[in-house]
């Protein structure tokens, strides 16, 4: 679990208004006490109002509770538009997260109903992607994440199947089709793998090791160069 997360499950487990022992509350969280005594001390450093003491027990006064998320009318339409591209073009797995994500955006909009009516306005049309081809993109972004070897059986453009052995570094989406962009050990150069031509693909248990002149860094910045331009950052970091 990440600190965030954490921290923000230890307050809304505090309000409840109860007397909470440190075991007690390590046991709730999966951490050790020495964990909790911490982060009791950043929360009261950041002025959550609990009480108490090692050895005693915490609590917290009442009429605490986090503050809102406050998004503009023109930020909560892009992220409802943005759960909507999500769902259209991604993976399953992406696909519902994103309509999780936007639930708990729209229960705390002060008026949830100018999001709807944006999301008449601009719609996104889902395409006839193949259970199997949303699949590969949880698959492939989970390798990203763990950082270990793919097997493909690859088609070019011709048709003719081949085996790789990749590195995978990042997918990237093209307006109408998924690329994964990886470290080629077969050709030992960096590649781009268009999902819909994967016939095949077996993810390993052995680390790609993150070198970092096989890193999505590096890829970037050998294109750019080799493009005479720079990319813009926010549409592929």
């Amino acid at each position: 679990m990440r600190r965030a997360d954490r921290l923000f499950r230890l307050v809304q487990t505090l309000r409840d208004g109860k007397l909470w022992t440190a075991a007690r509350l390590a046991e709730a969280m999966e951490v050790s006490e020495r964990t909790v005594y911490r982060d009791i001390a950043d929360l009261m450093a950041s002025g959550v109002p609990i009480e108490g003491a090692a050895g005693v027990g915490y609590l917290m006064r009442d009429g605490y509770d986090l503050p809102p998320l406050m998004f503009s009318e023109a930020e909560s339409t892009a992220l409802a538009l943005g759960a909507r591209l999500v769902a259209a073009w991604g993976g399953e797995r992406m696909a519902q997260n994103a309509r999780e994500a936007l639930t708990k955006i729209e229960a705390v909009l002060p008026r949830p109903h100018v999001v709807q009516e944006a999301l008449d306005r601009l719609g996104a049309i889902p395409q006839d992607l193949a259970t199997e081809a949303r699949g590969r993109i949880d698959v492939l972004d989970a390798a990203i994440r763990d950082a270990v070897m793919v097997t493909l059986v690859y088609q070019d453009a011709g048709g003719t199947p081949s085996t790789r052995l990749v590195e995978p570094l990042g997918q990237w989406f093209w307006g109408q089709t998924w690329t994964l962009v990886a470290w080629c050990r077969l050709r030992e150069d960096f590649r781009m793998f268009r999902l819909d031509r994967i016939v095949s693909l077996e993810v390993s248990e052995d680390s790609t090791g993150k070198r970092p002149d096989r890193s999505l860094r590096t890829c970037i910045a050998q294109m750019e160069a080799r493009e005479g331009r720079s990319f813009p950052r926010d549409s592929i970091r």
